[in-house]
């Protein structure tokens, strides 16, 4: 309490502070989204590039970005057959090397249709035919600056070959792990074909590759990994009226129905409201687009962030907009999955249960051996609650290194994690039994820490980890009557 100047006769009022400051919290979910956009435009074009921007809903996005990749008319072929009296059935076949590469915006589609909020985007370059880890890598250093950041997310990492997209996933987890303030999350870099012949062996590739780009345990526990890739409701962008007829065959009629129809006909001789436009039109909204599964599972981790706490696994909830998973896993194809004991690196796996839809059915970091940081919940419970302590901290550099700094501290830290405590975030049946905050000399410091000016606050959390395994026993009574 400093103390008045008291010169002149008369009665003075003084306010004495008695409560002690308060932990704002920091937000949980905010990814950033690095990849290539229609455009990049703020004011002038492309002055967004290479530009970590703020965004709160798909409005924005489109306004700023853009809308989805136009697909090249290589990549399908289309197939007519005509019954007569406007009788037309439509067939497609597809050329996955010739579409898109770029699916940044449906990204932050299903994004927001899983529950995201505020996010960032990094648009590295408008669409190109292929996808520059270089570039990649850029947007990365653009939102290392960003502290409000908590999530990494590049949907487009696996669009390249193996080398690359290890690269990139590297560049991700180190990030993560040298700020410890944001989690990175991991696509699969899968080269299984849905109908593969040998689907144990092809999914044991797939999930080699995301293993061999990860890096340290230390390193692991800022990440997680997803797998396989999700089959959305959303469906690719044509240029219709110039989308080519290849073949155009007559069944049970001895002349074209309609004159002009034929192999080689661009659609929009068919004319835009004729029968035959729009039934292929309505057929190319049954193709739907595959995407990565970390887009989705960012704007889950938001979901449950606002809805049960930061600290609750995001795990066994569904996701939206999604048919499925585009390979089924077996519960025997993910124990080594989940739990691999030689390289201890852990996958999510995102699953189909009949009558409950596409869940996420995994909750742990890539460091899933590691007894303390398994679990995505704990890891990112301690980021929150060391960035807001940290930041709500900052009013006590320079104060006196004594006792009334240090009970001021330590009141402002055992009120936040009382509250986490009550929420249900802290595992005790007492606060004692679920937090601990110590700072004084002869606790945390010595008469050496308080000459050199440093201030040693010691803080201990027992987090409530997941039922990941839930074992019901059962045993038979002998009859009793």
């Amino acid at each position: 309490m400093s103390v008045l100047k008291l010169s002149t006769p008369g009665v003075y009022v003084q306010e004495v502070s008695s409560l002690p400051p308060s932990v704002a919290e920091v937000e949980t979910a905010i990814p950033a989204f690095i990849g290539y956009t229609a455009k990049a435009d703020r004011l002038a074009p492309g002055d967004l590039v290479m530009v970590a921007n703020k965004i709160n809903n798909m409005s924005d996005f489109e306004h700023f970005y853009g809308g989805a990749p136009l697909e090249s008319n290589n990549s399908i072929t289309v197939a007519v057959k005509d019954y007569g009296n406007s009788r037309y059935e439509v067939g497609f076949g597809y050329d996955a090397t010739q579409r898109s590469k770029n699916n940044l915006y449906y990204s932050v589609k299903h994004f927001y249709d899983n529950g995201g909020g505020t996010c960032y985007i990094v648009a590295v370059d408008t669409y190109k035919a292929s996808v520059d880890k270089d570039l990649l890598k850029k947007g990365l250093d653009v939102v290392y600056e960003v502290d409000e950041v908590t999530l990494l997310v590049v949907p487009e990492a696996a669009k390249n070959d193996a080398a690359a997209y290890t690269d990139v996933v590297n560049k991700m987890i180190a990030q993560a792990a040298a700020l410890k303030d944001r989690f990175a999350l991991i696509d699969p870099f899968q080269v299984t074909p849905k109908n593969s012949s040998d689907p144990n062996g092809d999914i044991d590739a797939d999930v080699k590759l995301i293993r061999d780009a990860s890096l340290s345990v230390a390193e692991n526990r800022y990440a997680a990994a997803y797998y396989p890739n999700v089959v959305t409701t959303y469906d690719f962008q044509y240029d219709l009226p110039n989308l080519q007829i290849d073949t155009y065959t007559l069944v049970g009629v001895a002349a074209p129905s309609v004159a002009g129809h034929a192999a080689g006909m661009v659609l929009s001789a068919a004319g835009a409201g004729s029968v035959l436009y729009n039934k292929v039109k309505d057929e190319l909204k049954k193709q739907y687009v595959t995407l990565p599964p970390t887009p989705a599972i960012a704007g889950l981790y938001a979901r449950v962030d606002s809805t049960k706490g930061v600290w609750k696994a995001p795990a066994n909830e569904s996701l939206m907009s999604v048919i499925g998973p585009d390979i089924a896993i077996s519960n025997r194809e993910q124990e080594n999955l989940n739990v691999d004991s030689s390289t201890g690196k852990s996958i999510n796996v995102v699953r189909s249960f009949p009558g409950y839809g596409t869940l996420v059915w995994g909750a742990r970091t890539l460091n899933g051996n590691d007894n303390e940081w398994r679990y995505i919940s704990v890891r990112r419970f301690f980021n929150m609650v060391e960035e807001s302590i940290k930041k709500s901290s900052q009013w006590a550099v320079f104060e006196p290194n004594t006792i009334n700094t240090w009970v001021k501290m330590q009141a402002m830290i055992e009120n936040y994690l009382f509250l986490k405590w009550k929420e249900g975030a802290l595992a005790g049946v007492k606060p004692e039994q679920a937090y601990y905050v110590r700072v004084g000399l002869g606790t945390t410091m010595n008469a050496i820490d308080v000459l050199e000016g440093r201030m040693n606050v010691e803080i201990g959390m027992a987090v409530a980890r997941p039922a990941e395994f839930i074992v019901l026993s059962f045993t038979q009574l002998m009859q009793q009557s």
